[in-house]
């Protein structure tokens, strides 16, 4: 990313470190966190195809469909 001549230094250097957290998203080098929630916490499967959530009351991974989490060890939905 160029940035702008005459921008603020302490703009320039926020704007660099949000491209810096960005590129490591969309590339990562290694492994990342997983959103950690209970079951009660669970968010819509609907709004999260294809990610994955540490489901921690239950001590599982579990995957969305798109209908439901899936979880990791039996299938079976939450």
């Amino acid at each position: 990313m160029t940035i702008p001549a005459g921008i603020d230094p302490s703009l320039a250097l926020h704007l660099q470190q949000v491209e810096e957290r960005l590129t490591t998203l969309e590339s990562p080098m290694s492994p990342r966190p997983l959103y950690a929630c209970t079951t009660a916490e669970l968010p819509a499967a609907a709004s999260f195809l294809n990610c994955v959530v540490r489901v921690t009351d239950l001590n599982i991974l579990a995957a969305s469909d798109g209908a439901n989490w899936r979880r990791q060890d039996t299938g079976a939905a939450i």
